[in-house]
């Protein structure tokens, strides 16, 4: 029912309402009384489970930093079937995000473009909430993932950003540093090593015992994805996420005109797969075999979960597949890897 339910009703709908409307209804699943039921509905049926940066993830398939700004819907995403959701992107200070329209659907591609501009309540703001969402008995290993605040100099972001590990790193499971969306002005400039290394060594000592990922952009050259992943080792990091959403608007099924008329922005979905894909062998390449790999972009069947597994990823996370799949998707990668991964003879 949900391809007629998108292509009838959704569509139709802004896309940011049309998210909105879909993250009341996951947020209060909890509190309707059915989403422990619903949880065995969707949960793995063998064992999927893996062990890394120190913890367990029932599920390698998690939810991508965007769609949960402000941690509000953990529960329930984790009711719907995924291991891990990772909220944010979280900054120091409260942002209201970039002027609407910022968030445009690319049905033929199965993409998304958005400029949301890291909108939420600011880090001090969903500190209580956060620690209530870890008291919760079987909730889903829980990420955060920070960036720098708008207002913030790219000079003083390592201040802004200390002080958002200081105020949430305690609550998180693991801690994401997010140097790669395209909708923060100057925040890619700091992948560059000389920023990036004092950065990670700062956060990383105001981490204390919680792991510490980055989360880098696949606009990057390969010979820049490898030094980072390099420089993540030697700093003693615990972790990569790639990729966050792409600056390129090549190789679109979609008219010109419509990707022209949603503008600036990281482009999502089924178009960033190849390149997703291959930073992650690049990075698997010259990072040792227990460092924990999260590959996210252009993932949509469990097939593909299945293919960034076996090319290195230790976990998978998806986003965009969710608006064009619905709110079964993890459910179906969860089933389909029961399949693909069981136990032969």
């Amino acid at each position: 029912m949900y391809p007629l339910f998108f292509k009838f009703v959704l569509t139709r709908m802004d896309p940011e309402r049309a998210h909105h409307l879909a993250f009341i209804v996951i947020r209060h699943l909890p509190s309707l009384g059915i989403g422990r039921l619903v949880h065995r509905f969707t949960r793995p049926r063998t064992d999927l489970g893996v062990d890394t940066l120190g913890l367990h993830f029932d599920s390698p398939f998690g939810v991508a930093a965007g769609f949960d700004k402000d941690g509000e819907a953990v529960i329930g995403l984790g009711q719907l079937g995924f291991g891990h959701v990772e909220v944010g992107t979280l900054t120091a200070l409260a942002q209201p995000g970039n002027p609407t329209p910022r968030l445009f659907r690319l049905v033929a591609d199965r993409a998304v473009i958005n400029r949301m501009g890291f909108n939420n309540h600011g880090a001090a703001a969903a500190v209580d909430r956060l620690a209530r969402v870890r008291a919760v008995p079987g909730r889903p290993v829980l990420g955060i993932n920070i960036g720098k605040s708008r207002v913030t100099a790219v000079e003083n972001a390592t201040a802004d950003y200390l002080q958002s590990a200081k105020t949430l790193a305690a609550l998180a499971d693991y801690l994401v540093v997010n140097v790669s969306s395209p909708n923060t002005p100057g925040l890619r400039g700091l992948q560059e090593l000389d920023q990036l290394a004092p950065l990670l060594t700062a956060v990383k000592q105001s981490a204390g015992d919680t792991p510490l990922l980055v989360k880098i952009a696949p606009d990057l050259a390969d010979a820049e994805v490898a030094r980072i992943a390099s420089l993540a080792v030697e700093l003693g990091l615990d972790g990569i996420i790639a990729t966050n959403t792409t600056i390129s608007r090549t190789g679109l099924k979609t008219d010109a005109a419509t990707v022209d008329a949603g503008g600036a922005g990281g482009l999502s979905g089924a178009p960033l797969g190849a390149r997703s894909l291959a930073i992650l062998h690049q990075i698997r390449a010259v990072v040792p075999a227990g460092f924990c790999v999260i590959s996210v972009g252009g993932v949509d069947t469990a097939a593909q979960v299945a293919e960034r597994l076996a090319a290195g990823a230790t976990l998978v996370q998806g986003y965009t597949a969710f608006l064009y799949r619905g709110p079964l998707w993890a459910r179906q990668i969860n089933r389909g890897l029961d399949r693909l991964l069981a136990p032969t003879g």
